[in-house]
């Protein structure tokens, strides 16, 4: 097969491993800047374009889209689903999960464990919008924050206010969220393929943080879940309509709860903590699945 990797960096650890993997399984791999792609919207005959190079000939595309690019880089994989390219995941499921109102909305209706979750823009009585959370402390998340950027613990009432009244001041679109206490800072990352999490690891918050992200110092292990624990990730990502993804849980006194669930996780983390090699489990679900035009996009938008 000849597979495209939609990556800013080639020599990011998670595009690397993807490579060697493809490559070992005996495939042609080729590593494509999104945003250095422009396209040809044409009737009938769509096409993308690099360096003057027409990029063609591809039978699947694996999209390692960050946030700050999920417009653009979207975008391209939906051209290349126009063009009955087999992706990943589909460009529709990667925006939908990186939207995180819409995706607990969404969660929510399909009625997996999740945080109390509020949402407004601008709430006569910022007070009763905390209280229907249940109160401080409680979290308070930017929309568009990434890797613990935007997230922050208020631990009463009158900081919550604070912090609130501080994110509508500019405009900052946010959630308000319950404070599982009984998290102790940790978390689960599931790592689901297809329709099995495949590995998973516990995420610890550095001493004195309350976010777990490796980013932001966290350290990572091997962990057992619960087969409810396992359904839920599994039942989170078919929700997002993501074959491959990360879905974050937290253990909750209710059960697993729903954090987030990630359309293009890293990779170092979860093979490091697992010993599993996670790329290759992920080249060999593309060659059970990824035949050409193979794809809900094409001809839909």
């Amino acid at each position: 097969m000849k597979i495209a990797i939609l990556s800013r960096n080639k020599k990011l650890y998670s595009t690397r491993r993807l490579v060697e993997a493809a490559q070992s399984r005996g495939h042609e791999v080729q590593v494509i800047d999104a945003l250095r792609c422009y396209m040809n919207i044409a009737e009938n005959n769509p096409t993308i374009h690099l360096g003057g190079e027409n990029l063609e000939g591809f039978d699947a595309v694996i999209p390692r889209i960050g946030a700050s690019v999920t417009f653009y880089g979207s975008a391209v994989l939906r051209q290349f689903e126009m063009m009955g390219i087999y992706p990943l995941n589909e460009s529709v499921a990667v925006t939908r999960s990186r939207d995180k109102l819409r995706s607990m909305q969404l969660l929510s209706r399909k009625g997996v464990g999740l945080p109390v979750t509020g949402f407004a823009n601008k709430p006569d009585d910022i007070k009763d919008l905390i209280k229907l959370v249940g109160g401080a402390p409680l979290v308070i998340k930017l929309l568009e924050g990434t890797q613990g950027i935007g997230v922050v613990l208020a631990e009463t009432q009158k900081a919550a206010e604070s912090v609130i009244e501080g994110f509508m001041g500019v405009k900052a679109n946010i959630l308000i969220q319950e404070f599982v206490k009984e998290a102790k800072g940790a978390d689960i990352r599931c790592f689901v393929i297809g329709d099995k999490v495949v590995a998973a690891m516990k995420r610890q918050g550095a001493p004195g943080e309350f976010r777990s992200n490796l980013h932001r110092g966290g350290s990572a292990e091997l962990i057992k879940i619960t087969p409810k624990e396992r359904a839920t990730a599994v039942k989170a990502a078919k929700t997002m309509g993501l074959n491959v993804c990360g879905v974050d849980l937290l253990r909750s006194n209710n059960g697993p709860v729903v954090m987030e669930v990630n359309s293009s996780p890293g990779l170092e983390g979860i093979e490091g903590a697992s010993g599993k090699d996670v790329a290759e489990m992920i080249i060999e679900f593309i060659e059970k699945n990824g035949k050409l035009g193979k794809t809900k996009t094409r001809g839909k938008g």
